[in-house]
Order: structure tokens, then sequence, then C-alpha cells
């Protein structure tokens, strides 16, 4: 049977994000953590082994796949930090347009460090993709 990578787990979310070695990147997720804790209201849970999430939904396709997955969270990541936000449509990419220095994919937007971002327009996208999985998939 199909078993999820991402689902939500026990561990600490501060046990997480003190192991990291990069303080830069450290306090930009304690940073982070703050952001999303206050615009969702919900709070911080770890998400598969890296995934930092808040609140969460019930998916299910027409191909009968179905699980959970956090509203939104994020995992700053060696590299760049993953945001995980609305997958694409038009009002996510306006939204981006005065975000900063971004890459993005599907329902990924990846960015070096908070610097680069404004994190009014990074609020803005947290409440969109809040209330956008949230009437799509309403609590039954």
């Amino acid at each position: 049977m199909y078993e999820p990578k991402m689902k939500e787990t026990d561990n600490s979310v501060i046990e997480f994000i003190e192991s990291m070695e990069n303080e830069k990147k450290k306090a930009d997720a304690y940073q982070l953590l703050e952001i999303f804790e206050e615009v969702t209201g919900y709070d911080a849970k770890m998400w598969g082994p890296s995934i930092i999430g808040f609140g969460s939904y019930h998916y299910k396709y027409a191909s009968g796949h179905e699980g959970d997955a956090p509203l939104v969270g994020f995992s700053p990541r060696k590299a760049k930090i993953s945001l995980y936000l609305a997958y694409e449509s038009a009002e996510r990419e306006k939204l981006l347009e005065s975000f900063g220095k971004h890459t993005k994919s599907k329902a990924c937007i990846y960015v070096n460090k908070l610097a680069d971002i404004d994190t009014i327009v990074l609020k803005d996208l947290i409440k969109h993709t809040v209330e956008t999985y949230q009437s799509l998939y309403p609590n039954e």
C-alpha cells in the first residue's frame, strides 16, 4: 500500500531548526516560523524529516489517491529555502511580481535568504494559500 513521504510527525520544530549548521539560515527559519504562525494562527508541526507545516487539509484525487498535507509550510534547505505555497494561479503570479528575488516551480517558491524578499508580500501569499486550500478542501 502507498505510504506518503510527507506526513505529520511528533518531531520538534525547534530541535530541527537548532540542528541547522548555517547560522543565517537558522535565523531566517526562526523569522519564518514567527511569520507563518502569526499569519495562519496554527502552531508549527514537522511534516516528514524537513518540512515545517502549518494547519492541514485532506485531499482526494479522482485517481483515488488521498492524503493529508500542511496548508502552508517551508523548509530551510542547504541550497535554498523552499516555501510551500499555493499552486500556480493568476493571483499567485501577481503577488510574486513584487515578492523579490526568487525562483519557482508548480507548488514551491525558492529563496536564498529572507532579506531577498518582501515579507509583507510573503504574508499575502500565505493568506492566499490558506484561503485557497480551505475552499478547495473544506473539512468534512
